[in-house]
Protein backbone atom coordinates (compact mmCIF):
# COMPACT_ATOMS: atom_id res chain seq x y z
CA UNK A 1 0.00 0.00 0.00
CA UNK A 2 2.89 2.23 0.50
CA UNK A 3 4.14 2.10 -2.88
CA UNK A 4 0.19 3.55 -3.59
CA UNK A 5 0.22 6.91 -1.69
CA UNK A 6 1.34 9.17 -4.68
CA UNK A 7 -1.51 7.59 -6.70
CA UNK A 8 -3.96 7.74 -4.54
CA UNK A 9 -3.01 10.79 -2.57
CA UNK A 10 -3.27 13.39 -5.34
CA UNK A 11 -6.86 14.30 -5.87
CA UNK A 12 -8.33 15.21 -9.49
CA UNK A 13 -8.98 19.42 -9.99
CA UNK A 14 -12.77 18.25 -9.81
CA UNK A 15 -12.53 16.29 -6.35
CA UNK A 16 -10.86 19.17 -4.76
CA UNK A 17 -13.95 19.93 -2.80
CA UNK A 18 -14.69 15.84 -2.23
CA UNK A 19 -11.15 14.89 -1.78
CA UNK A 20 -10.76 10.57 -1.71
CA UNK A 21 -8.58 8.59 0.26
CA UNK A 22 -7.71 4.90 -0.07
CA UNK A 23 -7.78 2.56 3.44
CA UNK A 24 -6.37 -0.49 4.06
CA UNK A 25 -10.50 -0.92 4.14
CA UNK A 26 -11.80 1.04 1.14
CA UNK A 27 -12.04 4.42 -0.20
CA UNK A 28 -13.74 7.01 2.07
CA UNK A 29 -14.66 10.41 0.65
CA UNK A 30 -14.45 14.06 2.52
CA UNK A 31 -14.73 17.73 2.33
CA UNK A 32 -12.53 20.77 2.12
CA UNK A 33 -13.29 23.45 4.37
CA UNK A 34 -11.16 26.25 4.98
CA UNK A 35 -8.46 24.96 2.45
CA UNK A 36 -8.42 22.09 4.64
CA UNK A 37 -9.29 18.71 3.71
CA UNK A 38 -11.44 17.02 6.89
CA UNK A 39 -12.40 13.26 6.69
CA UNK A 40 -15.21 12.55 9.80
CA UNK A 41 -16.07 8.99 11.01
CA UNK A 42 -13.57 6.63 9.16
CA UNK A 43 -13.87 3.24 10.90
CA UNK A 44 -10.57 2.06 12.65
CA UNK A 45 -12.14 -1.16 14.12
CA UNK A 46 -15.36 -3.57 13.85
CA UNK A 47 -18.10 -2.63 15.72
CA UNK A 48 -17.94 -3.84 19.54
CA UNK A 49 -21.65 -4.94 20.16
CA UNK A 50 -22.35 -8.92 20.97
CA UNK A 51 -19.66 -11.00 21.18
CA UNK A 52 -17.16 -8.52 20.31
CA UNK A 53 -18.40 -6.49 23.83
CA UNK A 54 -15.35 -6.69 26.26
CA UNK A 55 -13.02 -8.45 23.69
CA UNK A 56 -10.01 -7.04 22.26
CA UNK A 57 -10.76 -4.76 19.39
CA UNK A 58 -10.93 -6.45 15.53
CA UNK A 59 -10.10 -4.52 12.06
CA UNK A 60 -13.19 -3.41 10.68
CA UNK A 61 -15.51 -4.90 7.55
CA UNK A 62 -14.07 -3.73 4.28
CA UNK A 63 -16.33 -1.92 1.98
CA UNK A 64 -16.36 -1.30 -1.61
CA UNK A 65 -17.34 1.97 -3.48
CA UNK A 66 -16.55 5.15 -1.51
CA UNK A 67 -17.79 5.31 2.04
CA UNK A 68 -19.15 8.77 2.94
CA UNK A 69 -16.63 10.23 5.73
CA UNK A 70 -18.23 14.00 6.51
CA UNK A 71 -20.53 13.90 9.59
CA UNK A 72 -19.27 12.88 12.91
CA UNK A 73 -19.83 9.33 13.86
CA UNK A 74 -19.02 6.67 16.61
CA UNK A 75 -19.77 8.21 19.81
CA UNK A 76 -20.00 5.59 22.69
CA UNK A 77 -22.21 4.56 25.11
CA UNK A 78 -21.95 7.24 27.91
CA UNK A 79 -21.80 6.86 31.91
CA UNK A 80 -23.50 9.98 33.52
CA UNK A 81 -21.47 13.26 33.73
CA UNK A 82 -21.13 14.92 37.20
CA UNK A 83 -23.67 17.07 38.22
CA UNK A 84 -23.62 20.64 36.72
CA UNK A 85 -25.79 23.94 37.49
CA UNK A 86 -27.98 24.31 34.21
CA UNK A 87 -26.16 27.79 33.11
CA UNK A 88 -23.15 25.81 32.73
CA UNK A 89 -24.60 22.76 30.08
CA UNK A 90 -23.49 24.40 27.06
CA UNK A 91 -20.66 26.38 28.74
CA UNK A 92 -17.76 25.42 26.43
CA UNK A 93 -20.13 25.55 23.18
CA UNK A 94 -22.74 22.84 21.73
CA UNK A 95 -22.34 19.38 23.05
CA UNK A 96 -22.54 16.19 21.13
CA UNK A 97 -25.92 14.88 21.16
CA UNK A 98 -25.65 11.86 18.33
CA UNK A 99 -26.80 8.35 18.89
CA UNK A 100 -24.34 6.57 21.06
CA UNK A 101 -23.70 3.02 20.12
CA UNK A 102 -20.99 0.09 20.39
CA UNK A 103 -20.50 0.95 16.32
CA UNK A 104 -17.78 3.50 17.52
CA UNK A 105 -14.43 2.58 16.32
CA UNK A 106 -13.96 5.49 14.42
CA UNK A 107 -11.86 8.44 14.08
CA UNK A 108 -11.96 12.13 12.44
CA UNK A 109 -8.94 13.83 10.43
CA UNK A 110 -8.28 17.33 9.13
CA UNK A 111 -4.98 17.61 6.94
CA UNK A 112 -4.04 20.75 4.89
CA UNK A 113 -2.96 18.85 1.95
CA UNK A 114 -3.57 15.13 0.25
CA UNK A 115 0.62 14.99 -0.43
CA UNK A 116 3.93 13.64 -0.02
CA UNK A 117 4.44 16.56 2.84
CA UNK A 118 5.20 14.61 5.80
CA UNK A 119 3.58 16.88 8.30
CA UNK A 120 3.15 16.06 11.98
CA UNK A 121 0.27 14.27 12.97
CA UNK A 122 -1.46 15.13 16.32
CA UNK A 123 -3.57 12.51 17.91
CA UNK A 124 -6.48 14.32 20.39
CA UNK A 125 -7.82 11.80 22.53
CA UNK A 126 -10.92 13.53 24.47
CA UNK A 127 -11.88 13.97 28.08
CA UNK A 128 -14.66 12.29 30.03
CA UNK A 129 -12.74 10.62 32.96
CA UNK A 130 -12.48 7.17 30.84
CA UNK A 131 -16.61 7.26 31.02
CA UNK A 132 -17.97 9.69 29.11
CA UNK A 133 -17.38 12.30 25.88
CA UNK A 134 -16.45 11.98 22.30
CA UNK A 135 -13.76 13.65 19.76
CA UNK A 136 -17.28 14.97 17.97
CA UNK A 137 -17.35 18.65 20.59
CA UNK A 138 -17.16 21.64 17.95
CA UNK A 139 -14.67 23.09 20.45
CA UNK A 140 -12.17 20.04 19.22
CA UNK A 141 -12.73 21.07 15.55
CA UNK A 142 -9.45 21.22 14.23
CA UNK A 143 -9.63 22.94 10.74
CA UNK A 144 -8.15 25.79 12.19
CA UNK A 145 -5.54 23.95 14.40
CA UNK A 146 -4.38 22.23 11.09
CA UNK A 147 -4.43 24.82 8.77
CA UNK A 148 -2.81 27.64 10.56
CA UNK A 149 0.23 25.43 12.04
CA UNK A 150 1.05 22.84 8.49
CA UNK A 151 -0.10 19.73 10.61
CA UNK A 152 -2.48 16.53 10.67
CA UNK A 153 -4.94 16.44 13.46
CA UNK A 154 -6.55 13.04 14.08
CA UNK A 155 -9.29 12.30 16.95
CA UNK A 156 -10.75 9.14 18.43
CA UNK A 157 -13.44 7.69 19.45
CA UNK A 158 -13.45 4.46 21.42
CA UNK A 159 -15.07 2.72 24.34
CA UNK A 160 -15.77 4.20 27.52
CA UNK A 161 -16.99 3.06 31.34
CA UNK A 162 -18.25 -0.27 31.68
CA UNK A 163 -17.92 -1.25 27.68
CA UNK A 164 -14.57 -0.44 27.66
CA UNK A 165 -13.16 -0.99 31.02
CA UNK A 166 -15.22 -4.04 32.72
CA UNK A 167 -12.55 -6.19 34.22
CA UNK A 168 -13.68 -9.97 33.62
CA UNK A 169 -10.45 -11.54 33.91
CA UNK A 170 -11.11 -13.23 37.15
CA UNK A 171 -14.47 -14.48 36.44
CA UNK A 172 -14.22 -15.10 32.45
CA UNK A 173 -10.68 -16.67 32.21
CA UNK A 174 -8.59 -16.19 29.55
CA UNK A 175 -11.33 -15.67 26.93
CA UNK A 176 -11.89 -12.02 28.78
CA UNK A 177 -8.05 -11.37 29.87
CA UNK A 178 -7.88 -7.72 28.35
CA UNK A 179 -11.62 -6.97 28.92
CA UNK A 180 -10.65 -4.24 31.61
CA UNK A 181 -8.36 -2.65 29.26
CA UNK A 182 -10.20 -3.08 25.52
CA UNK A 183 -10.92 0.78 25.94
CA UNK A 184 -7.51 2.25 25.63
CA UNK A 185 -6.57 -1.18 23.18
CA UNK A 186 -9.26 0.58 21.18
CA UNK A 187 -6.23 3.95 21.54
CA UNK A 188 -3.23 1.29 20.45
CA UNK A 189 -5.20 0.29 17.27
CA UNK A 190 -6.05 3.77 16.39
CA UNK A 191 -2.23 4.60 16.35
CA UNK A 192 -1.47 1.94 15.08
CA UNK A 193 -4.37 2.79 11.57
CA UNK A 194 -2.32 6.15 12.21
CA UNK A 195 1.23 4.48 11.50
CA UNK A 196 -0.49 2.61 8.06
CA UNK A 197 -2.46 5.76 6.87
CA UNK A 198 -0.46 8.92 8.18
CA UNK A 199 1.36 9.24 4.57
CA UNK A 200 -1.84 9.18 2.49
CA UNK A 201 -3.24 12.47 4.21
CA UNK A 202 -0.14 14.41 4.28
CA UNK A 203 1.39 13.09 7.47
CA UNK A 204 4.33 11.63 8.89
CA UNK A 205 4.33 8.16 10.68
CA UNK A 206 7.36 8.98 11.89
CA UNK A 207 6.04 11.91 14.12
CA UNK A 208 2.94 11.36 16.22
CA UNK A 209 2.09 13.23 18.98
CA UNK A 210 -0.38 11.98 21.49
CA UNK A 211 -1.83 15.34 23.51
CA UNK A 212 -5.40 14.81 25.77
CA UNK A 213 -7.12 17.14 28.10
CA UNK A 214 -8.75 15.65 31.62
CA UNK A 215 -9.55 11.68 31.02
CA UNK A 216 -7.87 12.56 27.60
CA UNK A 217 -4.87 13.12 29.79
CA UNK A 218 -5.37 10.35 31.74
CA UNK A 219 -5.26 8.50 28.13
CA UNK A 220 -1.95 9.40 27.24
CA UNK A 221 -0.58 8.59 30.52
CA UNK A 222 -1.68 5.18 30.07
CA UNK A 223 -0.21 5.06 26.72
CA UNK A 224 3.24 6.20 27.79
CA UNK A 225 3.06 3.48 30.23
CA UNK A 226 1.69 0.81 27.42
CA UNK A 227 4.46 -1.18 25.79
CA UNK A 228 1.85 -2.12 23.09
CA UNK A 229 1.96 1.48 22.00
CA UNK A 230 5.68 1.86 21.75
CA UNK A 231 6.58 2.98 19.07
CA UNK A 232 3.31 4.39 17.87
CA UNK A 233 3.51 7.57 19.18
CA UNK A 234 7.02 10.26 19.77
CA UNK A 235 5.87 12.73 21.63
CA UNK A 236 3.11 13.22 24.41
CA UNK A 237 1.24 16.36 25.79
CA UNK A 238 -0.99 15.98 29.29
CA UNK A 239 -3.71 18.21 30.00
CA UNK A 240 -5.42 18.34 32.93
CA UNK A 241 -5.27 14.58 32.99
CA UNK A 242 -1.90 13.74 34.98
CA UNK A 243 -2.46 9.59 36.07
CA UNK A 244 -0.01 8.26 38.82
CA UNK A 245 -2.02 5.32 40.02
CA UNK A 246 -4.88 3.35 38.44
CA UNK A 247 -7.10 0.67 39.38
CA UNK A 248 -5.50 -2.40 40.26
CA UNK A 249 -7.10 -6.48 39.93
CA UNK A 250 -8.46 -6.44 43.48
CA UNK A 251 -10.56 -3.63 42.66
CA UNK A 252 -11.50 -4.38 39.37
CA UNK A 253 -12.46 -7.46 40.36
CA UNK A 254 -14.83 -6.42 42.65
CA UNK A 255 -16.81 -4.18 40.70
CA UNK A 256 -17.09 -7.09 38.45
CA UNK A 257 -18.50 -8.79 41.12
CA UNK A 258 -20.81 -6.17 41.57
CA UNK A 259 -22.06 -6.21 37.94
CA UNK A 260 -22.89 -9.54 37.97
CA UNK A 261 -24.72 -9.83 41.40
CA UNK A 262 -26.94 -6.53 39.76
CA UNK A 263 -27.81 -8.64 37.27
CA UNK A 264 -28.19 -12.04 38.82
CA UNK A 265 -26.02 -13.49 36.66
CA UNK A 266 -23.41 -16.29 37.68
CA UNK A 267 -19.30 -16.49 36.44
CA UNK A 268 -20.33 -19.04 33.58
CA UNK A 269 -22.93 -16.37 32.15
CA UNK A 270 -20.69 -13.20 30.99
CA UNK A 271 -22.37 -14.29 27.41
CA UNK A 272 -25.45 -12.80 28.62
CA UNK A 273 -23.71 -10.10 30.10
CA UNK A 274 -22.37 -9.78 26.42
CA UNK A 275 -25.98 -9.57 24.98
CA UNK A 276 -27.81 -7.66 26.99
CA UNK A 277 -29.08 -4.17 25.57
CA UNK A 278 -26.60 -1.15 25.76
CA UNK A 279 -29.08 0.49 28.11
CA UNK A 280 -29.68 -2.26 30.16
CA UNK A 281 -25.83 -2.87 31.05
CA UNK A 282 -25.44 1.31 31.94
CA UNK A 283 -27.50 0.20 34.13
CA UNK A 284 -24.78 -0.98 36.60
CA UNK A 285 -22.58 1.71 36.17
CA UNK A 286 -23.56 3.63 39.09
CA UNK A 287 -24.83 1.04 41.57
CA UNK A 288 -21.44 -1.36 41.08
CA UNK A 289 -19.33 1.36 41.64
CA UNK A 290 -20.90 2.40 45.10
CA UNK A 291 -20.17 -1.03 46.77
CA UNK A 292 -16.79 -0.34 46.48
CA UNK A 293 -14.63 1.08 49.18
CA UNK A 294 -12.52 4.32 49.67
CA UNK A 295 -9.38 3.80 47.14
CA UNK A 296 -6.03 3.74 49.43
CA UNK A 297 -4.43 6.75 47.96
CA UNK A 298 -8.21 9.49 46.73
CA UNK A 299 -5.85 11.60 45.44
CA UNK A 300 -4.02 9.31 43.09
CA UNK A 301 -6.01 6.61 42.65
CA UNK A 302 -8.19 7.09 39.67
CA UNK A 303 -11.13 5.92 37.72
CA UNK A 304 -13.38 2.72 38.83
CA UNK A 305 -14.18 1.83 35.16
CA UNK A 306 -10.54 2.61 33.90
CA UNK A 307 -7.25 1.40 33.09
CA UNK A 308 -6.48 -1.86 34.85
CA UNK A 309 -3.06 -2.71 36.17
CA UNK A 310 -2.99 -6.20 34.90
CA UNK A 311 0.39 -7.20 34.75
CA UNK A 312 0.58 -7.26 30.78
CA UNK A 313 -0.69 -4.72 29.03
CA UNK A 314 -0.32 -2.23 31.90
CA UNK A 315 2.52 -4.16 33.57
CA UNK A 316 2.46 -1.56 36.32
CA UNK A 317 1.26 1.87 37.46
CA UNK A 318 2.00 4.28 35.16
CA UNK A 319 4.07 6.90 37.39
CA UNK A 320 4.21 5.58 41.21
CA UNK A 321 6.70 4.76 42.52
CA UNK A 322 8.47 6.43 39.15
CA UNK A 323 7.66 7.09 35.44
CA UNK A 324 7.51 4.36 32.82
CA UNK A 325 10.94 3.17 31.41
CA UNK A 326 9.11 2.08 27.99
CA UNK A 327 8.28 5.96 27.23
CA UNK A 328 12.29 6.58 27.99
CA UNK A 329 12.53 8.52 24.32
CA UNK A 330 8.92 10.33 24.93
CA UNK A 331 9.20 14.38 25.16
CA UNK A 332 6.71 15.33 27.27
CA UNK A 333 4.34 18.63 27.99
CA UNK A 334 2.64 18.34 31.16
CA UNK A 335 0.59 21.04 32.66
CA UNK A 336 -2.88 22.48 33.48
CA UNK A 337 -5.27 25.28 34.85
CA UNK A 338 -4.43 27.37 37.47
CA UNK A 339 -8.34 26.48 38.81
CA UNK A 340 -9.15 23.39 37.70
CA UNK A 341 -11.80 22.85 40.33
CA UNK A 342 -14.05 26.08 39.95
CA UNK A 343 -16.11 23.98 37.34
CA UNK A 344 -16.65 21.09 39.90
CA UNK A 345 -17.59 23.07 42.41
CA UNK A 346 -20.07 25.20 41.06
CA UNK A 347 -23.41 23.15 41.84
CA UNK A 348 -22.20 24.32 45.72
CA UNK A 349 -24.33 27.69 45.99
CA UNK A 350 -22.12 28.69 49.01
CA UNK A 351 -19.02 28.46 46.57
CA UNK A 352 -20.45 29.52 43.35
CA UNK A 353 -21.77 33.05 45.59
CA UNK A 354 -18.90 33.15 47.45
CA UNK A 355 -20.78 33.27 50.85
CA UNK A 356 -18.63 29.95 52.52
CA UNK A 357 -17.03 30.98 56.05
CA UNK A 358 -13.30 30.76 57.28
CA UNK A 359 -14.22 27.58 59.23
CA UNK A 360 -16.14 25.78 56.55
CA UNK A 361 -12.99 26.45 54.39
CA UNK A 362 -11.13 25.23 57.03
CA UNK A 363 -13.60 22.09 57.30
CA UNK A 364 -14.05 21.32 53.74
CA UNK A 365 -9.50 21.38 53.65
CA UNK A 366 -9.33 19.51 56.20
CA UNK A 367 -11.19 16.68 54.84
CA UNK A 368 -8.38 16.30 52.07
CA UNK A 369 -5.26 17.02 53.42
CA UNK A 370 -5.65 16.18 57.19
CA UNK A 371 -2.84 17.13 59.30
CA UNK A 372 -1.37 19.54 56.95
CA UNK A 373 -4.64 21.28 57.46
CA UNK A 374 -3.24 24.49 58.81
CA UNK A 375 -0.10 24.98 57.35
CA UNK A 376 -2.04 24.90 53.83
CA UNK A 377 -4.71 27.53 55.26
CA UNK A 378 -1.56 29.75 56.01
CA UNK A 379 0.31 29.44 52.86
CA UNK A 380 -2.74 30.56 51.02
CA UNK A 381 -3.74 33.35 52.98
CA UNK A 382 -0.61 35.02 53.24
CA UNK A 383 -0.04 34.26 49.29
CA UNK A 384 -3.61 35.73 49.13
CA UNK A 385 -4.77 37.74 51.54
CA UNK A 386 -7.80 39.33 49.59
CA UNK A 387 -9.18 36.48 48.11
CA UNK A 388 -12.42 34.81 49.60
CA UNK A 389 -12.76 31.50 51.77
CA UNK A 390 -14.26 29.99 48.37
CA UNK A 391 -11.80 31.35 45.90
CA UNK A 392 -9.32 29.65 48.52
CA UNK A 393 -11.07 26.58 48.36
CA UNK A 394 -11.07 26.46 45.28
CA UNK A 395 -7.20 27.05 44.24
CA UNK A 396 -6.71 23.99 46.64
CA UNK A 397 -8.87 21.85 45.98
CA UNK A 398 -7.51 22.06 42.18
CA UNK A 399 -3.80 21.76 43.78
CA UNK A 400 -5.16 18.84 45.76
CA UNK A 401 -7.21 16.90 42.85
CA UNK A 402 -4.65 17.59 39.82
CA UNK A 403 -1.77 20.18 40.18
CA UNK A 404 0.23 17.67 42.77
CA UNK A 405 -0.73 14.88 40.12
CA UNK A 406 1.08 16.90 37.26
CA UNK A 407 4.05 18.14 39.34
CA UNK A 408 4.61 14.36 40.42
CA UNK A 409 4.28 13.31 36.86
CA UNK A 410 6.77 15.78 35.66
CA UNK A 411 9.29 15.24 38.81
CA UNK A 412 9.05 11.24 37.99
CA UNK A 413 9.29 11.49 33.94
CA UNK A 414 12.44 14.26 34.50
CA UNK A 415 13.81 12.52 37.18
CA UNK A 416 14.92 9.47 34.79
CA UNK A 417 16.91 12.19 32.66
CA UNK A 418 16.15 10.40 29.28
CA UNK A 419 13.80 13.16 28.00
CA UNK A 420 13.19 16.33 27.96
CA UNK A 421 9.85 17.36 29.97
CA UNK A 422 8.38 20.88 30.01
CA UNK A 423 5.39 22.42 32.06
CA UNK A 424 3.23 25.22 31.91
CA UNK A 425 0.10 26.57 33.91
CA UNK A 426 -2.37 28.19 31.73
CA UNK A 427 -3.58 30.89 34.12
CA UNK A 428 -6.27 33.09 31.75
CA UNK A 429 -9.62 33.62 33.24
CA UNK A 430 -12.76 33.75 31.59
CA UNK A 431 -14.66 36.84 32.26
CA UNK A 432 -18.07 35.13 31.72
CA UNK A 433 -20.53 34.24 34.77
CA UNK A 434 -18.72 37.62 36.33
CA UNK A 435 -15.63 35.45 36.14
CA UNK A 436 -16.92 33.04 38.66
CA UNK A 437 -15.13 30.19 36.35
CA UNK A 438 -11.83 31.95 36.68
CA UNK A 439 -8.85 29.17 34.93
CA UNK A 440 -11.07 26.50 35.32
CA UNK A 441 -10.73 22.56 34.03
CA UNK A 442 -11.21 22.85 30.29
CA UNK A 443 -10.23 26.51 29.88
CA UNK A 444 -7.24 26.13 27.53
CA UNK A 445 -9.41 23.87 25.23
CA UNK A 446 -10.32 26.54 22.68
CA UNK A 447 -7.19 27.58 22.89
CA UNK A 448 -5.31 24.64 21.64
CA UNK A 449 -7.78 23.86 18.96
CA UNK A 450 -7.81 27.94 18.27
CA UNK A 451 -12.09 27.24 18.60
CA UNK A 452 -12.80 30.48 20.10
CA UNK A 453 -15.52 31.37 18.15
CA UNK A 454 -17.64 27.76 19.18
CA UNK A 455 -17.47 28.95 23.20
CA UNK A 456 -19.54 32.43 22.35
CA UNK A 457 -18.68 36.08 23.51
CA UNK A 458 -19.31 35.35 27.07
CA UNK A 459 -15.88 34.38 27.03
CA UNK A 460 -14.51 37.01 24.93
CA UNK A 461 -12.23 39.87 26.65
CA UNK A 462 -9.38 41.71 24.57
CA UNK A 463 -6.11 39.43 23.83
CA UNK A 464 -8.17 36.13 23.94
CA UNK A 465 -7.46 35.46 20.22
CA UNK A 466 -3.55 36.33 20.92
CA UNK A 467 -3.42 34.00 23.34
CA UNK A 468 -5.11 31.60 21.36
CA UNK A 469 -2.81 31.79 18.44
CA UNK A 470 0.25 31.37 21.13
CA UNK A 471 -1.15 28.44 22.44
CA UNK A 472 -1.99 26.29 19.31
CA UNK A 473 1.20 27.34 17.85
CA UNK A 474 3.20 26.43 20.65
CA UNK A 475 1.11 23.26 20.65
CA UNK A 476 1.98 22.51 17.03
CA UNK A 477 5.45 23.77 17.29
CA UNK A 478 5.58 20.80 20.19
CA UNK A 479 4.21 18.22 17.48
CA UNK A 480 6.72 19.46 14.91
CA UNK A 481 10.09 20.25 16.26
CA UNK A 482 9.85 18.03 20.57
CA UNK A 483 11.31 21.27 21.47
CA UNK A 484 9.72 24.41 23.24
CA UNK A 485 10.90 27.98 23.86
CA UNK A 486 11.28 28.28 27.42
CA UNK A 487 13.53 25.79 30.43
CA UNK A 488 13.04 22.02 30.62
CA UNK A 489 11.92 21.47 34.10
CA UNK A 490 14.32 19.95 36.15
CA UNK A 491 14.46 18.99 39.81
CA UNK A 492 16.78 22.11 40.15
CA UNK A 493 14.75 24.77 38.83
CA UNK A 494 11.29 23.07 37.92
CA UNK A 495 10.10 25.98 35.09
CA UNK A 496 6.63 26.54 34.43
CA UNK A 497 5.62 28.12 31.62
CA UNK A 498 2.41 30.55 32.50
CA UNK A 499 -0.04 31.26 29.54
CA UNK A 500 -2.19 34.44 30.42
CA UNK A 501 -2.75 37.80 28.69
CA UNK A 502 0.98 38.16 28.69
CA UNK A 503 3.33 34.17 28.73
CA UNK A 504 6.12 34.25 31.60
CA UNK A 505 8.09 31.65 33.02
CA UNK A 506 8.42 30.80 37.05
CA UNK A 507 10.59 28.99 38.67
CA UNK A 508 8.86 26.02 41.00
CA UNK A 509 5.49 27.86 41.51
CA UNK A 510 3.51 26.76 45.14
CA UNK A 511 7.06 24.98 45.97
CA UNK A 512 6.55 26.21 50.03
CA UNK A 513 4.11 23.67 49.90
CA UNK A 514 4.98 21.23 46.98
CA UNK A 515 5.93 19.18 49.13
CA UNK A 516 3.23 19.20 51.52
CA UNK A 517 1.09 18.05 48.67
CA UNK A 518 3.04 15.05 47.98
CA UNK A 519 2.58 13.70 50.96
CA UNK A 520 -1.00 14.34 51.66
CA UNK A 521 -1.53 12.57 48.19
CA UNK A 522 0.45 9.63 49.32
CA UNK A 523 -1.60 9.06 51.96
Amino acid sequence: MAGDVDTLAKPSEAATQSPIVETASGRVRGVTSGGVHVFKGIPYGASTAGANRFMPPRRPQPWTGVRETVVYAGRSPQAPAAAQRPELATVWGPVDTLPVGEDCLTLHVWTPGLDNAKRPVMVWLHGGAFSYGSANSPRYDSTRLAGRNDVVVVAVNHRLNIFGHLDLSAVGGERFAESGNVGVLDLVQALEWVSEHAARFGGDPGNVTIFGQSGGGGKVSALLAMPRAKGLFHKAIVQSGSSIRFAERERTTRLADAVLKHFGLRADQIDALQALPVARLQEAVVPAQATLPRPRQPLLDRYNFGPVIDGSLLPAQPFDPGAPAVSDDIPVLIGGTKDESAIFLAPDDAVWNRTISEDELSRRVAAVAGDATDGLLAYYKRRDPSASPADRLITMLSASNFGVRAVLQAERKAARSRAPVWMYSFDWESPAFGGRLKASHSVEVPFVFDTLHVIGDAHHKPGAQALADKVSKTWASFARNGDLPWPRYTPDRRATMVFDDDARVIEDPDGEVRSTWSRVAAG
